[in-house]
């Protein structure tokens, strides 16, 4: 019996290590698939890096090659002077952070209204704004066009600002929306209590506790204002004064030749700020979405 019973924990402890070997070789080659997954993604990123520092004989020759042939730090700021980027950055600057800063007030304060109040006709606005978010920018940009023209904000930042503004406040508002559904109502009535009225209580207490969302709204329209390439083009067309990073770097591309090396480097110019804020605000902006999603 004490044989039988040695045998069958003997064969017990083989199949749990045979078990806790199979899943560190299935965990080891879920990390191995997921790294080489991160590095191809992250490739093109390193490849524009490496071609921005690279020499314009050395760009042809090192092919796919990330490596620089040296260490060209005059493509960087050839492209801030020569290029102007250094004007177009300005300008990027100005269109994200007016952007971000209309749309954080106009759909803060809708989506606290739309979460928090019952007024008639709730629904139907609701569908209304959903049915806005399906709509092409493509067939909408005539109509704008002509409405800024009629404004007489035409080739001026302020047009450029207030119609990226525009195209991001439906999903701002539907996130605000959710996020301020989530906040017990018991906050709303300790202030009203305290005899604050409801624009009281919006300004001082939701408003503050809604920096999570704040972060994650901010960031999306940061982030769309900055990559924003037809908005800026079509609204600063006859202005090359007032064109924004993405537009900016077609001045790179010639009829005959394009200015490889300088256009990497402007790539990277453009895309180092918005990573960095990204990675400022990222903890912020899971939260916001954490809570959004609940509501």
């Amino acid at each position: 019996m004490a044989v039988l019973v040695s045998d069958d924990r003997r064969r017990s402890t083989s199949a749990r290590r045979r078990a806790r070997a199979g899943r560190t070789a299935g965990r080891s080659l879920t990390h191995l698939v997921l790294l080489g997954g991160g590095l191809l993604w992250l490739f093109p990123f390193l490849w524009t890096l490496g071609s921005s520092l690279k020499s314009p004989d050395g760009f042809f020759s090192k092919g796919l090659n990330p490596l620089p042939d040296g260490v060209h730090a005059g493509n960087y700021s050839s492209a801030w002077q020569q290029a102007s980027f250094g004007r177009y950055f300005v300008n990027t600057v100005l269109v994200a952070g007016g952007s971000v800063v209309l749309v954080l007030l106009a759909t803060s304060m809708a989506g606290y209204v739309l979460a928090r109040t019952n007024f008639p006709g709730r629904k139907a606005v609701i569908g209304l704004i959903s049915v806005t978010l399906f709509l092409p920018h493509g067939y909408t940009i005539i109509p704008i066009f002509d409405i800024v023209r009629g404004l007489h904000l035409l080739n001026t930042v302020w047009a450029v600002i207030i119609v990226q503004a525009s195209s991001g406040l439906v999903f701002a508002t539907f996130l605000f929306m959710g996020y301020f559904s989530t906040i017990d109502r018991q906050i709303e009535d300790a202030a009203k209590v305290d005899g604050a009225s409801f624009h009281q209580t919006f300004w001082r207490v939701m408003l503050p506790l809604s920096g999570p969302m704040l972060a994650t709204v901010g960031l999306f329209t940061c982030i769309s204002a900055w990559n924003s390439f037809f908005i800026p083009l079509v609204f600063t067309l006859s202005k090359p004064e007032l064109r924004t990073l993405p537009v900016g770097m077609y001045s790179f591309v010639g009829q005959n030749s394009t200015d490889w090396t300088f256009l990497c480097a402007g790539s990277v110019i453009s895309l180092v700020p918005i990573v960095v804020i990204f990675l400022l605000l990222q903890r912020y902006f899971v939260n916001g979405l954490a809570g959004a999603v609940k509501g």
